[in-house]
C-alpha cells in the first residue's frame, strides 16, 4: 500500500523522521529548512515547515500536530 499522492506532514521542527507509515521503509531523518519543505526519497511523503508560504496561504491558523 502506498501513501496518498499528496500526503503532507506539517512540522515546526528542523529535523523530521519518516518510516513510511504503512510502507514500512527504513526510518530516516530529514532536514527541514524553516519555511521550506523536504520530500522523503523512499515514499515521497512531503514534510512542510509550518512557516512555509503555501501553508500560511492555505491555512492561516495551521498548527503542527502534537
Amino acid at each position: 500500500m502506498t501513501p496518498p499522492a499528496n500526503e503532507m506532514v506539517l512540522s515546526d521542527k528542523s529535523r523530521v523522521a519518516c518510516d513510511g507509515g504503512l510502507l514500512g521503509h527504513p526510518r530516516i531523518f530529514l532536514t527541514l529548512p524553516k519555511g521550506g519543505r523536504v520530500v522523503c526519497p523512499y515514499c515521497s511523503r512531503s514534510f512542510v515547515h509550518v512557516d512555509a508560504p503555501e501553508v500560511a496561504a492555505a491555512h492561516p491558523t495551521a498548527h503542527p500536530a502534537p
